[in-house]
């Protein structure tokens, strides 16, 4: 195999001529460092079409406003919802507990224990019917 060997080049004047000739050129006006030095300055906000737009601007600017104000009320809205749902949730969780209660205190047992001291026992005779006869005859 050959050996690697180190090969210098002779040809490094002419490219340090080249890159003193591109940075001789002149530079081309750049559009945007002359709108950015209009605008620092204030000369660009005093030309006539500008003066023409600032009412569409301002619009703009209205409207820019109100969809920043109506996004805040849609979040704000959304939080009132879900806090909603959290409290309905947590009044439906006690309407049950509360209905599981009530239907454990109404039990005919429970009922005649919590009565017992009072004396007030429950009745062994089953109730009667009472039935009411009404003449139709209609007299004279």
């Amino acid at each position: 195999m050959g050996e690697n060997k180190f090969i210098e080049t002779q040809d490094d004047e002419p490219q340090i001529e080249a890159e003193v000739k591109k940075s001789s050129t002149p530079k081309k006006d750049n559009p945007i460092g002359k709108t950015l030095h209009g605008v620092l300055d204030g000369s660009l906000l005093m030309k006539e079409s500008v003066v023409k737009i600032l009412p569409f601007v301002f619009f703009l600017t209205l409207l820019a406003i109100l969809f920043i104000a109506n996004t805040y009320y849609a979040e704000r809205t959304v939080i009132k919802i879900e806090q909603t749902k959290r409290d309905l949730k947590e009044s439906r969780s006690e309407h049950i507990a509360t209905k599981a209660e009530l239907m454990i205190k109404s039990k005919q047992s429970e009922v005649s224990l919590r009565l017992a001291p009072l004396g007030i026992k429950p009745t062994l005779v089953p109730p009667e019917k009472i039935m009411v006869i009404i003449d139709t005859t209609v007299k004279k």
